[in-house]
């Protein structure tokens, strides 16, 4: 029976590639163009682009791959993190697995109890917490906002990453400095450039923009700005306001 199974999820894995490639191809575009230009056309070569949407990745269990060992600790660790979350394991939306690594998406309300509970649980005993990046995804609505947390066991020898959302309308995020410190100045970088308001921060200010910078410069729909040039009073305008010569 166990070799029926490998046989089949084997040919899974191997079918992986086609079926995702024709998802993406079957779902709708989003976008059109590289920088969003209208009746303006960009010159950058990329105006044929298009961006089309994509469902959410999730993995099945099991998340280890025989032939990976970076993937050897995946299952014991979702098991453990479940047993560790108890009543509140449904905050874990769902897992991902994809090169080697492991993504739990977590609902942002239960963030701050799910580094407690990595950090503390026995079994579990993520000391480290790396930092926090932001990433921005206008064309998901509802969820815009990624803040992506990297853990680090010395004890058990491993690494997860953790993903949370919120939506531009509501970019609240909890902080959970006041579980692993360290993160104090990759919170503030976030928000930075990304604008997520991490609740509970002791100091939540800018760290490599001025204090009266206007907007996060990391989110996709900051204005992309021109470069001035000496050359009798010249500018470059921004890609999206550039004359097009279709």
């Amino acid at each position: 029976m166990s070799n029926e199974y490998e046989r089949e999820r084997d040919e899974a894995d191997e079918n992986l590639p086609d079926q995702r490639g024709r998802e993406r191809l079957a779902a709708p575009v989003k976008r059109s163009g590289m920088f969003g230009t209208g009746d303006t056309g960009d010159t950058s070569g990329f105006g044929g682009l298009q961006v089309r949407g994509r469902t959410l990745a999730a993995s099945r269990r099991p998340f280890s791959t025989p032939d990976d060992p970076r993937t050897a600790d995946f299952d014991r660790v979702a098991d453990d993190l479940e047993a560790g979350l108890g009543d509140m394991a449904g905050a874990v939306e769902r897992v991902e697995v994809a090169r080697g690594e492991i993504t739990f998406h977590v609902r942002r309300e239960a963030l701050l109890e799910i580094a407690r509970v990595l950090r503390d649980d026995p079994a579990l005993r993520y000391e480290l917490c790396t930092g926090v990046v932001g990433v921005h995804f206008p064309e998901q609505e509802g969820r815009e906002l990624h803040a992506i947390y990297h853990f680090r066991s010395i004890t058990h020898n491993s690494e997860i990453r953790v993903a949370t959302t919120c939506p531009d309308s509501d970019p609240h995020v909890p902080s959970i400095v006041s579980v692993y410190p360290t993160n104090d100045w990759h919170e503030r970088e976030a928000w930075d450039f990304f604008g997520i308001i991490f609740d509970g921060h002791p100091a939540l200010t800018r760290i490599q923009m001025p204090d009266d910078w206007h907007g996060h410069p990391q989110r996709k729909d900051y204005p992309l700005g021109g470069i001035p040039v000496e050359y009798r009073g010249a500018t470059v305008p921004p890609p999206d306001e550039r004359r097009s010569y279709q």
